[in-house]
């Protein structure tokens, strides 16, 4: 840090000192500094308690619990010249333990600190009054909480540990670096936020928010391969118990559909289901583009044939803007996470899959011939 001389137009460096050399102390000063002014860390906090000791079944202490605009609680953590090793742990548990803080208790919290430093004002006043005067009735507190660590020097071992914590889970925890510096007879107090850097800030933390959306996803992704697995062993049991052979050598599967041969390599006769639909289709995958729609317009031209001997109206699907092509019949309104839904969603593709096999296979070994001689 350096000082303007705007008489000579230079500057000097200003000398870095430490809060040890200079008898300063965590609890009667460097936490006294932050409490009693409320937007040393660049913003408005509402300072509710000091050296809270509240919790349940234990006699840890915070060092400040505070208010931000948005309701949350704010845990801060005052450290002097060094955090410690175990501090991100430390912060932690604290804001487990806030966590299940309700709104009167935080009411209360504050109005016991307004009294013990014999403050004569009214905590659900204040409150209201913070939150831009809305009615303490309307007013949601401690829906999240956030971590602020406050020291003159972070350990790798606790900036590594915030930095996993803020890009991995949806937690906002922040770090900012305390300096004093003297001239001459002054003394001086740098607070700069180093994690997340200040510029950064709003982007980091929608990467976290980011990175926590994809761990849900790949849970909920988890979730419905279990679904998916367990209903189509339902459906290939019920489907071997009957006439059909077709599906005696599948395997239930993690995706959306099952397919069994029908004649020609390339071309399944599928179960698919869904959120919204339960499907039986004819689907032409072959690697050529040009095979998979000769198949398909071989097969329209026997439409009203196959039509009347499956007994269903089908989707003809050609698809001409892609490699494959589908032609299907579907069950609409049903879900595939509607357990109510299963048995309907088994008893329409059992019975429709038993029509179409026998038609289709019958139109598929003639057009098999046909592709040999392209």
């Amino acid at each position: 840090m350096f000082l303007i001389n705007s008489k000579t137009n230079r500057i000097q460096k200003m000398q870095e000192r430490s809060f040890s050399e200079l008898g300063f102390k965590e609890r009667e000063n460097l936490q006294e500094w932050i409490a009693n002014n409320s937007n040393a860390l660049g913003e408005e906090l509402l300072f509710i308690q000091k050296e809270f000791d509240g919790f349940d079944d234990t006699k840890e202490r915070l060092d400040l619990m505070a208010l931000d605009k948005e309701g949350n609680i704010v845990v801060i953590e005052n450290k002097l010249d060094d955090t410690g090793r175990d501090v991100t742990w430390q912060v932690l548990k604290y804001a487990s333990y806030c966590a299940s803080l309700s709104k009167q208790q935080i009411k209360d919290i504050y109005q016991r600190y307004l009294d013990l430093y014999s403050i004569n004002e009214d905590a659900e006043t204040n409150l209201s009054e913070f939150f831009d005067s809305k009615d303490f009735d309307d007013l949601t507190l401690n829906k999240f909480q956030r971590v602020i660590l406050i020291a003159g020097n972070f350990r790798k071992e606790v900036t590594s540990t915030v930095l996993w914590l803020l890009n991995n889970y949806k937690l906002r925890i922040q770090c900012f670096k305390v300096t004093p510096y003297s001239h001459k007879d002054e003394l001086y107090l740098n607070i700069e936020q180093i994690i997340p850097i200040k510029e950064a800030e709003e982007y980091i933390i929608s990467m976290a928010v980011k990175a926590q959306e994809d761990n849900v996803n790949q849970e909920e992704l988890k979730n419905r391969h279990k679904i998916r697995l367990e209903f189509w062993k339902k459906l290939l049991e019920q489907i071997n118990s009957t006439e059909i052979t077709l599906y005696q050598n599948i395997s239930p599967s993690k995706d959306n559909w099952i397919s069994a041969g029908i004649g020609i390599s390339g071309v399944g006769l599928n179960f698919v289901v869904s959120r919204s639909y339960a499907r039986v289709e004819i689907y032409c995958s072959r690697s050529s583009q040009e095979e998979n729609k000769f198949i398909f317009d071989e097969l329209i031209k026997n439409k009203d044939e196959i039509t009347k001997e499956s007994g269903i109206e089908f989707t003809w699907q050609r698809m001409d803007s892609k490699k494959a092509s589908r032609i299907k019949v579907e069950l609409q309104g049903v879900s595939l996470y509607e357990l109510t839904d299963w048995d309907k969603m088994i008893s329409f593709m059992i019975e429709n899959v038993d029509k179409m096999e026998k038609p289709f296979r019958k139109q598929l070994q003639k057009i098999n011939r046909k592709l040999k001689n392209l």
